[in-house]
């Protein structure tokens, strides 16, 4: 080492070794730092919006060249956000997910009022409306600034929206005169993060802005399709398991209905069946004489029979198989017809 560098090495305070030292030891201690703009803040601002971040996140403010400094000393990654040290800004650390740390900051900003020599960060607008001052010299000053205004009904009223300056433009004194006078507030004041570095990821504002509401439903809605295609694809999860058991239930006691199985819990439709297909057959005979007491004066029974009904509300509303229920169909007929054979034939006995 040369005796010129030996003398720069010494000629540095101790206070700048410890700043570093004690920024190195902030960003080690967070999973994810994060560089904000700071400019235009009032000191009394900035400690409520430190103590309003108490618990999720740490602010810390130092001199540019320390905080560059540090962030190059620092874990592999974090050597990035230098260049996007410039003007007054701070870090931020926070083991919080680094999206969620954007949405407080926007959420946390407040309005305030713009002062002469300013850059409008957005349109500045005098709204239509009545302005509240009595008539005097300030109509004019409205008027001189870009506003339509008249005096009307005793007082000064702004005769329409006017924008007065545009976005990028330098504030005038006569216009900040203007707006602080009618209270017009129109830039937001809070912590602008420019880039945070979290998991060896470097995000900037734009790949955090998110709209939660709509990303909400997405989310929602991918999880209920894939349900439904755990249902049609008989795919087992905790999700899907009863509505799956209850479709094979309804599905094994209409096979068991329309087999004739003698189950103590298919008994009772197929009683209902055949009692349907009895009614049936005895409503079609005109003399009903002819009729044991019993099936006089019985009405046709409705088209649907008690079993067939059963299986109906059976079904499973997750899953059309339009085949399945064509071969089923074809096997009822089939069925019915050996059902009314077989119930002829009892009646004939009966007689």
């Amino acid at each position: 080492m040369s005796a010129e560098s030996e003398r720069k090495t010494e000629t540095i305070p101790q206070w700048k070794k410890d700043e570093v030292d004690a920024i190195v030891e902030f960003l080690d201690s967070y999973d994810s730092v994060g560089v904000v703009d700071i400019t235009g803040i009032p000191s009394q601002q900035l400690q409520d919006m430190r103590r309003n971040l108490h618990g999720t996140a740490e602010l810390r403010v130092s001199r540019n060249t320390l905080l560059s400094r540090a962030l190059d000393w620092a874990d592999e990654g974090l050597g990035d956000l230098t260049d996007y040290i410039s003007g007054q800004v701070g870090l931020i650390g926070t083991n919080e997910n680094p999206f969620g740390l954007y949405q407080q900051l926007e959420a946390s900003k407040t309005s305030a009022p713009i002062n002469a020599g300013e850059v409008a960060p957005n349109d500045v607008v005098v709204p239509e409306g009545d302005t509240g001052v009595d008539p005097g010299p300030f109509v004019g000053e409205l008027q001189a600034v870009g506003a339509n205004a008249r005096i009307d009904g005793g007082s000064i009223q702004v005769m329409e929206d006017s924008t007065v300056l545009d976005a990028g433009e330098v504030v005038s004194q006569d216009l900040a005169n203007v707006l602080a006078e009618l209270g017009i507030e129109p830039k937001e004041v809070g912590l602008d993060l420019r880039a945070v570095f979290a998991d060896g990821v470097l995000f900037e504002p734009e790949d955090l802005e998110l709209d939660v509401e709509k990303y909400q439903q997405d989310v929602e809605a991918a999880a209920a399709r894939a349900r439904n295609l755990a249902l049609n694809a008989t795919f087992p999860t905790a999700s899907t398991m009863p509505p799956l058991l209850a479709k094979a239930s309804g599905e094994s006691k209409n096979l068991a209905i329309h087999a004739a199985i003698e189950d103590p819990d298919v008994m009772p439709d197929l009683v209902g069946k055949a009692d349907s297909q009895v009614r049936a057959l005895a409503a079609q005979i005109d003399d009903e004489e002819a009729l044991p007491e019993e099936l006089q004066d019985l009405d046709e029974p409705a088209t649907a029979t008690p079993a067939d009904t059963e299986s109906t509300d059976d079904q499973d509303d997750t899953e059309d198989d339009t085949s399945d229920d064509a071969e089923e169909a074809e096997a009822d007929e089939a069925e019915d017809d050996e059902d009314d054979g077989d119930t002829g034939a009892a009646l004939d006995d009966m007689f």
